[in-house]
């Protein structure tokens, strides 16, 4: 069995005195685990960053098995933010839950796609958001989406302040208000209209509050067959998030 494909690092963890195994999200393939040879070597270890982009090719005996990775670099993505901490949380954090969120082996081509646009994008003022809306499309495409396309409790398609727990819906402010601090808060930026939510005084904050809903749900429906839970990369990033705020 053998294939090439393109693939983003995810991780590479250290196996044996120099070999790694090293995760990939490819395009055609999802999730994709593989041995690299010497791949925990001092000259390879740059290439297995998390966030960059490799041309991988895969081979072994039987589809089941590991298999093994050769793999050539294509955009070293992670050397770009080595001087700019928060960024690199965030490149460090969407690897993280990609991996984790994911099911092995399984293409999800439309959170390939977004992943490398994120990545792309990194470098623009708003990448925070960006990073949020990528976690809310990570829902969708696993099956979790989240329904804010009106309000619950029967409070029309405008006013949105808020999404139910239990549901995933979201809820009007007006709707929500007797109820507010059994509901999460909803950023106006992850509408499809950002007219229909309420506007925030607090841009840091409505970040945080972004990243405190979409980890919500990804703790609940993502990792919640997973003993290791959210993964340290998110929660770093979740707290410098809040800080800022």
């Amino acid at each position: 069995m053998d294939w090439t494909d393109e693939g983003i690092v995810l991780s590479a963890r250290k196996h044996g005195e120099s070999a790694a195994i090293v995760n990939l999200l490819t395009e055609g393939h999802g999730r994709h685990a593989g041995l690299v040879r010497g791949g925990a070597g001092k000259r390879a270890r740059g290439i297995y960053e998390p966030g960059n982009r490799v041309r991988a090719a895969w081979k072994a005996r039987l589809e089941e098995h590991l298999g093994n990775y050769t793999c050539e670099l294509l955009q070293a993505s992670a050397a770009e933010w080595l001087d700019d901490p928060m960024r690199l949380a965030g490149l460090s954090a969407v690897c993280a839950v990609a991996e984790a969120a994911l099911p092995e082996r399984e293409p999800h081509p439309e959170t390939y796609v977004r992943l490398s646009e994120f990545i792309a994008g990194l470098g623009r003022d708003d990448w925070l958001k960006s990073y949020v809306l990528w976690e809310r499309d990570l829902l969708a495409d696993m099956g979790f989406g989240l329904d804010l396309s009106e309000c619950a409790g029967g409070g029309g398609g405008t006013g949105l302040a808020y999404v139910s727990p239990k549901s995933g819906r979201a809820v009007s402010r007006a709707a929500g208000e007797t109820y507010k601090d059994k509901l999460l808060a909803l950023p106006a930026f992850l509408l499809d209209d950002p007219a229909r939510g309420v506007e925030s005084e607090n841009p840091a904050g409505e970040i945080a509050d972004g990243l405190t809903l979409t980890g919500y749900f990804l703790e609940r429906h993502a990792f919640i067959h997973d003993a290791r839970g959210v993964p340290p990369a998110r929660t770093r990033l979740a707290a410098r998030a809040s800080r800022q705020a």
